[in-house]
């Protein structure tokens, strides 16, 4: 095809150079190019047909080769098979002439002798299948125990971890509790210490109205109503301010003790028409005014100090006499130890 595009161009290329060619010369180059034009399309087209063709023929000879490759492995495999049964029978047939020169001999030997060796055979066989079957027993029986101690180790194992976090929860608590007894040791020691400073501070008020008192893990400092406040007032009168700077200047060296004023009151109504209206009005207002004064000029943390009224609901003595109610018109003073460490522990656990 490519010659003939060649030709073609060549003709048309000289047909310009030499513009006196007669036409008809001209027609003919015109017609030969129109020809040559369409056997180059045709050409192309049946070229691309065999192209197609050829593509064809090349997948169905891939296909033919593979199934070539597998049939000569069948092969391969049907000569192995061959052999192997070849080998088979040889061994069978040997088998079946031992068997049956095993027959004759038998048939020829007395027929007394095969009944007692085929007897001998009934009992061997029927003693063989008893020992099978109680084989069987066995297994069944050993698996069963085997599954037993199977369950039985899973149950000694989680026993065993059981046991091991019990010990060190134990060891822990023990731990905790023997931190707790120390620290409970020294709150102790504390407050002791904290009673003797208070007792030595305030020598001179006893007799007078003031008492110091330790009961569970705290000391109760309580100063009755004569030392502090006239009746039905709640302005600490000057002794009574003394008392409470001894006590401020002990609580300024223990910080770690915690302070709680309370105001307690007799049971005898109080009929206040000013600020005081009652006597819960007025066991407040006396507890606010001592803790004013401990503060007062004071290194003592305000964090560390509570006032709260009581009124007449806690009485320490219940009769309905002058002296009892004497008695229960007094203002404590509760020093605590602060437990944070204690509660610290008891959360941990």
């Amino acid at each position: 095809m490519s010659n003939i595009k060649i030709l073609s161009t060549a003709l048309l290329f000289t047909f310009f150079l030499n513009a006196c060619v007669p036409t008809r010369q001209f027609q003919e180059l015109k017609e030969k190019n129109k020809t040559t034009t369409l056997e180059r399309d045709d050409l192309k087209s049946i070229n691309e047909e065999l192209t197609v063709k050829n593509t064809e023929i090349e997948a169905e000879l891939d296909v033919l080769k593979n199934r070539l490759n597998v049939m000569a492995i069948d092969k391969g495999n049907l000569k192995d098979s061959t052999k192997f049964y070849k080998k088979q029978y040889k061994v069978f047939k040997t088998m079946y002439e031992d068997l049956s020169s095993t027959n004759e001999l038998s048939q020829n030997g007395s027929d007394e002798e095969t009944r007692m060796l085929l007897a001998e055979l009934q009992v061997t066989k029927e003693d063989l299948m008893a020992q099978e079957d109680e084989l069987r027993n066995l297994e069944s029986t050993l698996l069963a125990k085997q599954v037993e101690l199977d369950k039985r180790d899973a149950v000694l194992i989680t026993l065993d971890s059981t046991l091991n976090q019990k010990q060190k929860q134990i060891a822990n608590q023990n731990k905790r509790l023997i931190e707790l007894e120390q620290i409970l040791h020294s709150k102790d020691s504390a407050v002791n210490a904290l009673k003797l400073k208070i007792t030595d501070a305030l020598l001179g008020f006893n007799n007078k109205g003031l008492t110091i008192k330790q009961r569970n893990g705290k000391v109760y400092v309580s100063m009755e109503e004569k030392l502090l406040f006239k009746s039905g007032k709640w302005n600490v009168e000057a002794n009574g301010k003394k008392a409470i700077k001894q006590i401020a200047l002990v609580l300024e060296q223990n910080k770690d003790i915690n302070i709680v004023v309370e105001g307690h009151t007799d049971d005898v109504p109080m009929r206040g028409s000013g600020d005081i209206k009652d006597n819960w009005d007025l066991s407040v207002m006396r507890a606010t005014s001592i803790v004013k004064i401990l503060l007062a000029d004071s290194k003592i943390n305000p964090t560390r100090v509570s006032a709260a009224g009581r009124g007449p609901y806690m009485p320490i003595d219940k009769r309905k006499t002058t002296e009892a109610r004497a008695k229960n018109r007094r203002t404590e003073i509760i020093l605590t130890p602060k437990l944070d460490e204690l509660f610290q522990i008891l959360e941990s656990n």
